[in-house]
């Protein structure tokens, strides 16, 4: 399978985009840190006033800041891009993910578990540090993917869907003449009608 069915287009832009300085368009304002990606755009980072005028329609996920590294919340990014694999953290309440390799000093003795990619330690058996290091392990071995699976599925089966469509289109059409046949109801033929309730003659006067 192809790079481009495993990994979204615009992930790499995220990855590589510069947050938290200034936006060059609304530097005075009291709102123009970067700290915002548009996936439909996949361009620069966007301020606050750039969301609100060329991107309100889109979807956008915000980066917040950790230790000088950049993360994103699970509860942002796992609608629209497969984490399985990516060790996530717990910080002010909130479950994250970095988005690229952080460097660490040589790893201790004892330690279980280490990133795939670039080795750092991780608490969990997870397989990388940071989405960065995911969208590496898939270009270097193709053995996982960013694609959510309903995605997946979904461009496999659209050729196969398309080929198939005036057959089953026909059939689903020959099939409902039939029920409609069957629902239609017909008394049997030597069946009696039920006469109506039997009313008293009137008394002659």
């Amino acid at each position: 399978m192809e790079d481009s069915m495993l990994v979204p287009p615009w992930l790499e832009s995220m990855l590589s985009a510069a947050y938290f300085s200034s936006c060059r368009n609304h530097a005075d304002s009291t709102r123009s840190e970067c700290n915002m990606f548009c996936l439909d755009c996949a361009g620069d980072a966007l301020c606050y006033y750039c969301r609100s005028s060329r991107h309100k329609d889109h979807h956008v996920i915000q980066i917040r800041r950790s230790s000088y590294h950049d993360v994103v919340r699970v509860a942002e990014i796992q609608n629209v891009l497969d984490i399985t694999g990516v060790q996530t953290y717990v910080i002010n309440s909130a479950r994250v993910l970095f988005l690229n390799e952080r460097p660490q000093p040589k790893t201790g003795k004892g330690v279980s578990h280490l990133c795939e990619i670039c080795g750092r330690s991780l608490l969990d058996p997870f397989r990388f540090c940071s989405l960065g290091c995911k969208l590496l392990g898939i270009k270097r071995n193709g053995d996982a993917c960013f694609v959510l699976e309903s995605k997946v599925d979904g461009m496999q089966g659209l050729e196969r869907r398309e080929e198939g469509i005036s057959e089953s289109v026909s059939r689903d059409e020959e099939e409902l003449r039939e029920v409609i046949q069957h629902d239609i109801y017909h008394p049997p033929p030597n069946q009696r009608r039920r006469k109506g309730i039997p009313h008293r003659a009137p008394f002659a006067s």
